[in-house]
């Protein structure tokens, strides 16, 4: 089964930027379509941007667009999420989830089949 780790995170200031990275291993990213999400405890999980494995769909939550970017190198088996003008509302945990249908929403509406551990965002000044 492909294990997704994602790095990356940390503490960024209000307008700051972050990439976050999620590196598979254990067999190829390229059958699957790719997501990044965000939780706050409390809150419902938030799926923030996905992308097919090929074709390039791509989805973004409305309160990232213009903002985040998601992008893959199947060559590399790996996936970032370029996330810029943040602000304090980004603040999660933000991890990386893969699944087999090939649209991005659905793999944002239903989390993909198997995730990364995760990695916490702050943004704070």
């Amino acid at each position: 089964q492909v294990q997704l780790v994602e790095s990356g995170g940390g503490w960024v200031q209000p307008g700051g930027s972050l990439r976050l990275s999620c590196t598979a291993s254990g067999g190829p990213l390229d059958a699957y379509t790719i997501g990044w999400f965000r939780q706050v405890p409390g809150n419902k999980r938030e799926g923030v941007s996905c992308l097919t494995a090929r074709d390039g769909q791509y989805y973004y939550a409305d309160s990232v667009k213009g903002r985040f970017t998601i992008s893959r190198d199947n060559a590399k088996n790996t996936a970032w999420l370029q996330m810029n003008s943040l602000q304090p509302e980004d603040t999660a945990d933000y991890w990386c989830a893969a699944g087999p249908v090939p649209s991005p929403g659905y793999t944002c509406w239903h989390g993909g089949e198997f995730r990364g551990q995760g990695t916490q965002v702050t943004v704070s000044s």
